[in-house]
């Protein structure tokens, strides 16, 4: 959509038009002012359109919390972040709690923040590992059970949501990774959904990471239902089985989030184009080697090397780093995981 489509983007009314524009300027009078005009302009046609008032609450409070929660996330962009989930209601002697407890003090030594639910359990053990600073508690209001626990209470990163589509939208939003120990429906909930997302290409690429102890069958009993039913029913492919990996140690857990991004650093759309960002630049043998394995997930053309496209330049993105662009299907999604993996054994 171009500038002049947005700014057909109207209320109909001229009286109210020029006020939102002047607001718009008054507030924020950069290259961002088009969205301030348009987000302005959805609230006053709410206005002039509906008279629920259920309707208008519910999208009063949504709002207030993406603003508020991005407030808080803008420091800390720069830095890459792990979320980890789990039941809230496993006891502190459990092995899972102190694996969780160690897999976030072992992340946070590897450079990472670590995001939680913030209540107890399997939250209060990831914030514990982690530290009240490196920490991030994305809580959910709950008249039962849920709260934010002692390692993060009080702090200004200890967020607190009354919908759950904020809430799991930051969850996905604001990290790089996510660590999977077992839980419940929640749990189950929060996996499925960043399956989802990454299977579709709604969410950037992230190691997925089913841990347990050693000795578990959880996730084993759930990969076998995802391969006996879902898999052999054809709801899902076989090359979708490759979006997330089971461990049972926090060191294996450790290790793939460090290996996913030891040459992948980050992916951008442009247009038709695939931009794959990378750490090192690739020999021609290795792009002639990822052509020859991963031809069929593109669309036309091969996956060739280049600088920053135009529309990455006018953001100054990255302007240093090597790039991969290519015609990417943008549907086999479990096969282009492996090329990422792949390609994260190659560089210089």
């Amino acid at each position: 959509m171009t500038n002049n489509s947005k700014r057909e983007y109207k209320t109909g009314r001229d009286d109210i038009d020029k006020v939102i524009a002047d607001l718009a300027k008054a507030c924020h009078p950069d290259d961002n002012v088009d969205l301030i005009e348009e987000m302005l302009t959805t609230i006053a046609k709410l206005g002039i359109e509906s008279n629920d008032r259920g309707d208008m609450k519910l999208i009063n409070i949504a709002l207030k919390e993406l603003r508020y929660a991005s407030k808080i996330f803008t420091s800390y962009r720069s830095e890459k972040k792990v979320v980890v989930f789990g039941s809230a209601r496993v006891r502190k002697d459990s092995e899972e709690y102190k694996m969780a407890e160690k897999l976030s003090k072992l992340i946070v030594e590897n450079g990472f923040k670590v995001i939680t639910g913030g209540g107890p359990g399997i939250m209060e053990a990831g914030n514990k590992g982690a530290g009240r600073e490196a920490s991030f508690s994305l809580n959910i209001k709950l008249p039962f059970e849920q709260k934010h626990n002692p390692y993060i209470a009080g702090d200004e990163k200890a967020i607190s949501f009354k919908y759950f589509f904020n809430r799991k939208l930051f969850f996905l939003k604001e990290t790089d990774a996510t660590v999977l120990f077992p839980g419940g429906f929640g749990t189950m909930d929060e996996g499925f959904e960043n399956l989802t997302l990454v299977q579709t290409g709604k969410s950037k690429p992230r190691p997925i990471i089913l841990i347990e102890p050693p000795g578990s069958q959880y996730w084993n009993h759930w990969i076998d239902f995802v391969t006996r039913v879902l898999m052999e029913r054809g709801f899902v492919l076989r090359n979708d089985m490759g979006l997330f990996v089971r461990v049972d140690t926090v060191e294996k857990a450790t290790d793939e989030i460090l290996q996913f991004y030891k040459v992948y650093h980050s992916i951008r759309y442009v247009g038709n184009k695939t931009v794959v960002r990378l750490k090192s630049f690739l020999s021609s043998e290795s792009i002639e080697e990822l052509n020859k394995k991963y031809a069929d997930i593109l669309r036309s053309g091969g996956i060739e090397p280049t600088g920053p496209l135009p529309a990455e330049q006018k953001g100054e993105e990255f302007p240093d780093l090597p790039r991969l662009v290519m015609d990417f299907n943008r549907y086999d999604y479990g096969k282009f995981y492996e090329m990422l993996r792949f390609l994260n054994t190659l560089g210089k």
